[in-house]
Order: C-alpha cells, then sequence, then structure tokens
C-alpha cells in the first residue's frame, strides 16, 4: 500500500511529536502492508508568496534511516489554498518526485466560491492537485466533486471517514457509492488512524478491486506522473459500514496463526 497523506515528521506541525512517536507509527503501517509513505506538513498558500519553503531534510532522512526495511518515505506538503493564483510549480512543493501536490480547502461554513477555476488553473500549469478529504467539506456531494474532477484534481478520501457516523461519514460513503474518490490515505498524525483498516473493510465488503485502486495502484500511478484508474463504486447500504467495522476489529485483534 502507498499512504500519500500524512503528518509524520516530527514537531513539525499538529502531527507526530517524537520522532520515535512517528517510527511507531511506521512501524505499524509497515507491519500491515505499506511501503511508501508521504510525510505532508501544514502549509498556507499565502506563504508561498515569500517562496517555496526549505523541506525538512534532517528530519526526513532521521525518518528514513529509522524506518521499518523495504519502506519509502516522501517529503510533501499539504497546501491550504487559502490565497487565490499562488504558482504551485516549485518542484519542492510535490509529493516526493513526482508532480502532483496535494492540496485542501480552508475550512469554514462553505467552498470558495472560484474553487472550481482555482483547481483548473493549477492543473493548466503543468501540476496535479490532490484535493485531501474532500468529504470534509461543505456540500461535498457526489456532483461536486465530478466538477473538481472534471477541472484536472485526483480526489484523495479519508482512510477512517467512509465508517465513521454522522455528516463526514455519510459524505465519504456517498462519494464511494459514486466511484468518485481516486485513492485513500491515512492522514496519520502519530495517533492510530491506518489505511490498511480501510482495505481490509472494503475487502470485506466484497469491494477487493476498489481496494486495490483506492490504496495502491491509484497512488502509485500519481507518483509516476500516470491518471488514476476509475474507481467501481462501492454501494451504500444501511448498517453496512458499522457490521465491516466490527468484523475488522475482530479480525485485527486475533493473533496472526488464528487467521485463515
Amino acid at each position: 500500500m502507498i499512504d500519500l497523506h500524512t503528518h509524520l515528521l516530527p514537531g513539525v506541525d499538529d502531527g507526530a511529536r517524537t520522532l520515535a512517536r512517528a517510527l511507531a507509527v511506521l512501524e505499524r503501517a509497515a507491519a500491515a502492508g505499506v511501503r511508501v509513505v508521504a510525510c505532508t506538513p501544514h502549509l498556507r498558500s499565502s506563504a508561498l508568496r515569500r517562496g517555496a519553503p526549505a523541506r525538512h531534510e534532517a528530519l526526513l532522512a532521521a525518518l528514513a534511516e529509522g524506518a521499518p526495511a523495504g519502506v519509502t518515505v516522501l517529503h510533501g506538503w499539504e497546501i491550504m489554498l487559502d490565497e487565490p493564483a499562488v504558482a504551485l510549480t516549485d518542484r519542492s512543493l510535490a509529493i516526493g518526485d513526482s508532480g502532483a501536490v496535494l492540496v485542501e480547502w480552508p475550512r469554514g461554513p462553505a467552498l470558495p466560491p472560484n474553487g472550481v477555476a482555482e483547481l483548473a488553473r493549477i492543473r493548466a500549469s503543468g501540476v496535479v492537485p490532490v484535493l485531501a478529504h474532500p468529504e470534509r467539506y461543505p456540500g461535498a456531494s457526489p456532483a461536486q466533486a465530478r466538477a473538481w474532477r472534471d477541472a484536472g484534481a485526483v480526489l484523495q478520501g479519508d482512510a477512517t471517514l467512509f465508517r465513521a457516523p454522522g455528516t463526514r461519514g455519510a459524505a465519504a460513503r456517498a462519494l464511494l457509492a459514486a466511484g468518485a474518490l481516486d485513492l485513500l490515505a491515512s492522514d496519520n498524525h502519530g495517533d492510530g488512524r491506518t489505511l490498511a483498516a480501510a482495505r481490509e473493510a472494503l475487502t470485506a465488503a466484497g469491494a477487493p478491486e476498489a481496494a486495490l485502486l483506492l490504496t495502491e495502484v491509484n497512488p502509485e500511478r500519481i507518483l509516476r506522473g500516470l491518471p488514476p484508474h476509475p474507481v467501481p463504486p462501492v454501494a451504500d447500504e444501511p448498517g453496512r459500514w458499522a457490521r465491516i467495522a466490527r468484523f475488522v476489529t475482530r479480525l485485527r485483534e486475533r493473533p496472526r496463526g488464528d487467521r485463515a
């Protein structure tokens, strides 16, 4: 699996506070089958008027040195588009060596009025905007998701929200049911959020193809500069995700030797 949205650079933002904590998260991720993790600390587009900040190379090197064997750690940013028309073409803003940049909308009661145009502008500049957690935004309907994608954005859903109660969970499930998400990521902040749980839940729900595309194939294609493959819709049946969540919890609590 490939996780393109985490906050594991220690002490940089509201994510992992210590290197030990970040390495513990990487150990759990590796044990679950994650092989690439992008560290994407918060950054405001308005701050880029002063130029792109330096990457946290020393922290990244420390993470890479302590990471489990077989895990690649990449640098990126999660850029809040709090100011329009800011260039995101500096290669240091991208996820790893890709042509993709992780972006998000500012928090608020409404979406930016020119959001679609802003995504189209970024895409026209040669940068692929990967819009983080679209289910969190007001009015995040499948129709709105299609408008974002038509503007050239790739949509990254939160790996935990489609199993959650409330408005955000309902929005995430509606986007999955519409086939409107291109990939999932953990958005781990030094905590227990995991991409593996989402993959297990989708597989248990009878959607193994979607699980593979959302957690492995499409993230890899984005890193390689290729468009994501379409993800088949995953039906949202009443009570389904609560049942799946209980099943996955029991599965993860069983000793590995007891699993079929």
